[in-house]
């Protein structure tokens, strides 16, 4: 039987640097290979290769799909798809209205867009595909208006739709909670039993569904066979102080936020005091992102509702970029464009995207210390586009703390990166903390969200399902 892909001494090259070398790997039906390896080391150009979207520069790379051999990679492109955040990114960064029944429909024939009417048999196989993911209630929305772990549920429906027999997946299990991971991981299982190859890249080995994986590392451009399996990664052990400050900084009365008609959030009464630092929990599509981008001014709430900065004089757009450091899906998909690190970093100071007054010797001092701190300096002048995920948020972290906001949002901030990267930038917080910073985690996982958050707020549907004082001893999310 013939591999499902066999490369022989690969090399892949992106934008003039080696992503990968020298690669061997022959993938056969009902493999699961799981990934791993840190920011930058090339996992995604990995998937991407197999996946027909990226071609070698040296070596050569063999297609098996439907039982044919060929070194094409036009079978390959309209079979094979990679669920993540790059594809969450294709369809996010353009002004195109498709429900998610849109994108399924458009992926039984490899299409990006739907541009036919489907026939019954693509029909069929949407039903069958929602029923398999659970995607039913969603098939009507807007895919824009979704939550991030909607999304990406989605995207694994699309990947299934002209049943392929490889499925991709990177960075699956960031942006789920804890009962979708369960879920789409049982899902994961079927699609393995029906004899289905699995390619998993992840920083989270230990979220990875039970299956009898065969763990590879890549770093350097190389692969080569992974250590023994990790254990989760523990929490953080450092403790953030409480900031000073009295009164109230965020005040939300009677807020509603509707996305494409549809109510993502509200109604609403909240506050946020100075001196408290927030957990934000709930499941997928709770409007717990929705309510991060309302307090950092991104979404505005219905006829009716207020939001309240008493913590600004002049409740301004400029004002609430300067004082509000946000790191979200969507932040990362704004700036996946050719501005460089370094023009990322230093927009922090004005509140803009991409570009930014000059520095004084002083915000430039703090930039370059920043950078050396948290390990970017090899990334300042490449260009967004060019990066990985990892690699990506890495940079918006740094922009979100550089210029010492009163808020600090991570919404699911820590996803994307390697243990490393998420400990070098926990290590920030408590010095922010005693210099003003407040701070909202929102996560999933406990790992993500370090011990000193004084109150726990958490959604459901929109709305509110508790909102308390957090005790040392209540347990941190899953």
């Amino acid at each position: 039987m013939r591999p499902l892909v066999d490369l022989h001494d690969v090399g892949v090259d992106v934008g003039g640097v080696t992503v990968l070398d020298g690669l061997n790997l022959r993938l056969e039906a009902g493999d699961a290979l799981c990934l791993e390896g840190p920011n930058g080391g090339g996992k995604t150009t990995l998937l991407r290769l197999l996946a027909g979207q990226v071609a070698p520069v040296r070596g050569y790379r063999t297609y098996g799909l439907r039982g044919r051999a060929q070194r094409s990679a036009v079978q390959a492109r309209r079979l094979l798809n990679v669920v993540g955040p790059d594809a969450e990114t294709f369809y996010l960064q353009r002004d195109w209205a498709q429900t998610a029944s849109d994108l399924l429909l458009s992926g039984f024939e490899g299409d990006a867009l739907r541009l036919w009417e489907a026939p019954p048999e693509a029909r069929e196989r949407l039903s069958e595909v929602a029923a398999l993911t659970n995607i039913g209630p969603l098939l009507d929305r807007d895919f824009r208006t979704l939550s991030h772990g909607q999304r990406r549920r989605v995207l694994l429906a699309r990947a299934l739709m002209p049943a392929p027999e490889l499925l991709l997946l990177d960075e699956f299990t960031d942006g789920l909670s804890a009962g979708a991971r369960a879920e789409l991981g049982e899902v994961l299982r079927k699609v393995h039993a029906s004899g289905v190859a699995i390619v998993l890249a992840t920083h989270r080995a230990d979220e990875a569904p039970t299956l009898p994986w065969q763990r590879l590392r890549v770093a350097q451009g190389r692969v080569t066979l992974a250590p023994s399996a990790p254990g989760p990664v523990a929490a953080s052990g450092l403790v953030l102080p409480l900031p000073s400050g009295q009164g109230d900084l965020i005040q939300l009365d009677q807020v509603q936020v509707y996305r494409n008609g549809h109510r993502a959030l509200g109604p609403l009464n909240w506050t946020w005091r100075a001196g408290q630092h927030w957990l934000v929990t709930g499941e997928n599509g709770s409007g717990k992102s929705t309510l991060a981008r309302l307090i950092a001014g991104e979404f505005y709430p219905a006829v009716g509702g207020r939001v309240t900065r008493a913590y600004l004089e002049r409740d301004q757009r400029v004002s609430r970029r300067r004082t509000v450091g946000l790191v979200s899906a969507e932040t990362g998909i704004r700036q996946r464009r050719a501005w460089t690190g370094r023009d990322i970093l230093s927009s922090a100071f004005g509140g803009t995207e991409g570009f930014t007054e000059a520095l004084t010797p002083a915000q430039q001092t703090r930039v370059d210390t920043l950078a050396r701190h948290l390990g970017l300096n090899d990334l300042m002048t490449r260009p967004g586009d060019t990066l990985s995920q990892g690699q990506l948020r890495r940079l918006l972290l740094a922009r979100a703390v550089l210029h010492a906001p009163r808020l600090l949002l991570l919404d699911e901030g820590m996803d994307f990166l390697d243990a490393g990267s998420r400990e070098r930038f926990l290590a920030l917080l408590p010095a922010l903390a005693r210099t003003g910073t407040h701070v909202m985690v929102i996560a999933h996982r406990a790992s993500d969200a370090p011990a000193g958050l004084t109150h726990h707020l958490h959604l459901e549907h929109g709305g509110i399902r508790f909102s308390r004082p957090l005790q040392s001893a209540e347990a941190a999310p899953s």
